[in-house]
């Protein structure tokens, strides 16, 4: 990697941050997304949200890159999520917080994304986010003269339409999806996550299932329980609380 790539991903996940955080603070804003976590536990809560994202982030990535005989260290934006939900479902269960606190996390998680991968777009063939040959029109040289499916911004594409359904349904005041609205887009992101490593040159590891797909795997299972188990109670309290 390159200061070049190194500044680019830089600036672009400052600005995913940022509008993340933006979309967060007009949602809740707007009275229509309450976070059910006392003040007490906040602090506490965050921090184990930061440790997850940030442990499974580079777990993932860094083993997608053994796997693929690679050297040196990288992140995940989806070992990132995997590490949070479980990082956060395990403080849950410690502390005794049985309602469910994901609905704020949706529309930035969404953000986030769409504008990240354009991150990673823009950083080149260094970032290894790119997608195999191809003969398309939208073909993209990631700077080693083969035009590639430019599949970072596939993902920001898709990111993006479901972005644009959950701020309406939220406009709508639609309560299942706000109240599900992490659960949601996991498996939207879960889902055509799947589909685009098909377009990467990662090395597989069960048949020709990559890491990525097994993480796709495992946040669908878990979005699906929790949408399965949901009950019209539980969002209830939620809000209320």
């Amino acid at each position: 990697m390159n200061w070049q790539h190194n500044a680019i991903h830089s600036t672009f996940d400052v600005l995913a941050w940022v509008a993340s955080f933006g979309v967060a603070f007009l949602l809740s804003r707007s009275g229509r997304i309450v976070f059910p976590v006392d003040e007490k536990r906040r602090l506490s809560y965050y921090a184990a949200f930061l440790f997850g994202a940030g442990y499974g982030g580079y777990l993932f990535g860094t083993l997608n890159l053994i796997v693929c005989g690679m050297p040196g260290f990288a992140r995940s934006i989806e070992g990132a999520i995997l590490g949070a939900v479980i990082a956060v479902e395990s403080y849950k269960f410690f502390v005794r917080i049985p309602m469910r606190t994901g609905a704020r996390f949706a529309a930035p998680l969404a953000m986030g994304i769409v504008i990240g991968r354009f991150g990673c777009f823009f950083s080149g063939i260094d970032d290894f986010t790119y997608g195999l040959p191809t003969c398309m029109p939208w073909g993209h040289d990631f700077g080693d003269g083969v035009i590639r499916h430019p599949v970072p911004l596939y993902e920001s594409a898709a990111m993006a339409a479901f972005l644009a359904f959950y701020l309406f349904a939220a406009w709508r005041n639609n309560r299942f999806v706000i109240d599900n609205g992490l659960y949601l887009v996991l498996i939207w992101y879960a889902a055509q996550r799947f589909v685009w490593e098909f377009f990467k040159p990662y090395a597989p590891v069960l048949g020709p299932l990559t890491v990525f797909h097994l993480l796709s795997i495992a946040l669908a299972v878990y979005a699906g329980a929790m949408l399965v188990t949901a009950t019209p109670r539980l969002h209830e309290r939620a809000v209320r609380a």
